[in-house]
């Protein structure tokens, strides 16, 4: 597959898209950024658009006139547009269904139908809550999920779909398509607004507030910098032969959400409390905990030698930084 062009990054406009379509940029693409800011914003992407190779398209994932011109016009397609965040999937679950299976459909019958390369991001929710294992999971690993009356497995259960309908369109009609399932990615830019604990701890810390722990705090998760996240996007599609196959994109570096807070309140010197709140309390019934996540990498590495390449400990001090930064400004 050519290793520049025009590309079409779907949520170009959010925390990781935009972070990708800056990857892009500089790798030599000329970059459509589709996001109808419900979730993405202008700010994320304002260091981009002095660049006269990237263009900020404010509409729907869900218009079939601009999903199909964009992806005509493309040579190559990044899907990220997703309802995304516990907060959202809980509050607005038919949302949810509808923006992430619709709209991959969508995307993925305009890319068949006019033979574009897409990767298509999915998410570690996809594998469902294995509660007693704590051994990385793989991308063929069983899927353990919950009752349809748990909000949460919605999103599980659509991103699960787009999977699905991804795998059969390269059987049935040869789509070009690579699944990228993404475990915690987190950066800068990252939002606490919808649920993400890191900003969230950091945020929280800095002001000298309790950070506000969901459940027992027992639960492990690992973190991906976003810089490592896209690095691992743009050379999964750029690759060209990787097609019908899912691949894991994380970091295997797991620790509980305590120990997160504890390093939180470390690096920034915070004397702030935790609170430990439960679940059904932070967002009402509905939703369950999945307690351990931590991919598999050997698929990934074997396939284009990717690795993470940033700890945790250089991420949350990038974070801090960027926060301390912004509360400097606000105050200026």
């Amino acid at each position: 597959m050519t290793q520049s062009g025009t590309a079409l990054v779907t949520g170009g406009a959010g925390f990781i898209g935009s972070h990708l379509s800056q990857a892009l940029l500089d790798e030599g693409w000329e970059v459509y950024a589709l996001d109808d800011l419900s979730t993405g914003s202008v700010a994320n992407v304002a260091a981009l658009r002095d660049n006269p190779r990237f263009h900020l398209v404010v509409e729907s994932v869900l218009s079939p006139s601009v999903v199909s011109e964009l992806v005509f016009k493309s040579d190559a397609v990044w899907h990220l547009a997703a309802a995304v965040g516990v907060r959202l999937i809980v509050e607005q679950p038919g949302r949810t269904l509808l923006t992430n299976v619709q709209g991959t459909e969508m995307v993925l019958e305009y890319c068949a139908r006019f033979d574009k390369p897409v990767l298509v991001t999915s998410s570690s929710e996809v594998v469902g809550d294995h509660p007693a294992e704590r051994q990385p999971l793989r991308e063929d690993t069983r899927r353990i999920y919950g009752p349809t009356t748990a909000k949460r497995w919605a999103y599980a259960d659509s991103k699960a779909l787009d999977e699905f309908l991804a795998l059969a369109l390269h059987e049935e009609r040869d789509l070009r398509v690579v699944i990228a399932r993404l475990f915690n990615t987190v950066g800068p830019r990252q939002s606490g607004e919808y649920g993400m604990v890191v900003p969230r701890f950091v945020r929280a810390a800095l002001a000298g507030e309790p950070l506000e722990v969901h459940g027992d705090g027992n639960q492990t998760r690992c973190f991906c910098h976003v810089h490592d996240t896209a690095r691992a996007l743009v050379d999964l599609l750029g690759h060209g032969g990787l097609w019908g196959e899912i691949y894991n994109v994380g970091s295997t570096e797991s620790l509980t959400i305590n120990e997160l807070a504890g390093r939180v309140l470390a690096l920034t010197g915070s004397s702030s409390s935790l609170s430990y709140i439960p679940y059904d309390q932070v967002y009402g019934h509905g939703i369950e905990e999945m307690f351990h996540r931590i991919p598999d990498l050997a698929k990934i590495r074997a396939a284009i030698g990717w690795e993470p390449s940033i700890a945790l400990d250089e991420i949350l001090a990038e974070v801090v930084a960027e926060q301390r930064a912004a509360g400097i400004a606000k105050r200026a």
